[in-house]
């Protein structure tokens, strides 16, 4: 089989001869090519260069996202201009004006100013959400699923669900809860319109050839309550899976902070599977309890990030990488969690895909 087929097949609980190894080495790249401190061996080569020459599969998302594309309502006008390492978005409505103010490094991103603050920004995000259309463009899909072959299948991710786009992406997480509980309608209302509106996008995610679909969304139990994820989040997540499943995609959500209070809703929200749960010592689970909470759920990652540092003992990583091989194996698509820090020793992601690759195949259940 090849890396394409098995994944697909992993997320659709069939069998496969071999587990599928993708450990995101996107940032670890960018990062270091942007410093100009790719090691010798890489500092030639294209990203997927380095992911042949490690002989790993990939999470598609680069090459596949750009594929869904937004329309605005020709009413809104939108500028974007970058200054100082700061990039600033205007939206000019009918009906007002917001505006976000993004900083930005060579390691990260930092959102100074969320568009919405207030009521009546409320309002304007209202009003370009539900004037906002989605397509997609199946001549660049054709183009770039012939240059990623059978690496891997093609994947995107959906914009953040809608409580964690208002805290991530609209209003920010002080404002969100402020709001919250001064202004619950206006949040309320807000997530009708996300919820609404995304409707339209996910018609076009169903008609499209990509079969599986991640739901982008970075939760941590620090800024979403069980309550919250109950209220908001799970029935939003219910609902997509079901629509995608029914045009025979697979979903899978990336969780990624501290998520022990949300654990046991993994195997109630829908998913055919979860990325990026963190264990200790960076996130607040172990191995033994996502393990518990997932069941057949697929596990996306798995394996520390602590265990690719130069200064960490090398057979941790070796016995780690063993465990969740053969805890979570066949509903495993093995990886880093979260991802390659841009300091780790990139030839320790070789050595896992030399573990991976010297398994035996797997006999059929």
């Amino acid at each position: 089989m090849t890396f394409r087929e098995r994944t697909i097949a992993i997320l659709a609980h069939q069998p496969v001869d071999k587990i599928v190894y993708q450990p995101r080495i996107e940032h670890w790249y960018a990062v270091n090519k942007n410093n100009g401190t790719l090691p010798p061996r890489y500092k030639d080569m294209s990203l997927l260069d380095v992911y042949d020459d490690l002989r790993c599969s990939i999470r598609t998302y680069p090459w596949f996202n750009c594929c869904l594309k937004a329309q605005e309502d020709p009413r809104v006008k939108v500028e974007t201009v970058t200054r100082d390492n700061t990039r600033i978005t205007r939206w000019e409505t009918p009906v007002g004006t917001i505006e976000s103010r993004v900083t930005f490094t060579n390691l990260a991103s930092h959102t100074e100013k969320y568009p919405v603050a207030n009521s009546d920004d409320a309002k304007v995000m209202e009003y370009i959400l539900r004037g906002r259309t989605w397509s997609f463009d199946y001549d660049l899909f054709e183009q770039n699923d012939k240059l990623i072959g059978d690496r891997a299948a093609p994947m995107i991710y959906l914009p953040r669900v809608n409580f964690q786009r208002l805290l991530i992406d609209i209003m920010g997480f002080e404002q969100t809860l402020y709001a919250l509980y001064d202004d619950k309608p206006t949040v309320d209302k807000l997530v009708r319109t996300i919820d609404e509106t995304d409707e339209q996008l996910l018609e076009v995610v169903c008609q499209s050839p990509v079969q599986l679909i991640n739901y982008g969304d970075n939760l941590d139990h620090h800024f979403v309550t069980p309550q919250i994820y109950e209220e908001y989040i799970l029935p939003a997540y219910l609902a997509r899976s079901n629509k995608l499943h029914a045009a025979g995609k697979y979903t899978f959500a990336h969780w990624d902070g501290y998520i022990k209070n949300l654990l046991p809703y993994a195997q109630k929200s829908g998913l055919d599977g979860i990325e990026a749960l963190t264990p200790v010592p960076q996130g607040d689970v172990t191995i033994e309890e996502i393990k518990e909470a997932l069941g057949d759920v697929v596990l996306l990652d798995g394996i520390p990030m602590t265990c690719f540092l130069p200064h960490e003992p090398l057979e941790d990583l070796i016995a780690q990488t063993h465990k969740i091989i053969d805890m979570f194996s066949p509903n495993l698509i093995l990886g880093v969690s979260d991802e390659p820090s841009p300091v780790c020793d990139i030839e320790r992601v070789r050595l896992v895909a030399e573990i991976v690759n010297d398994l035996p195949p797997r006999e059929e259940d």
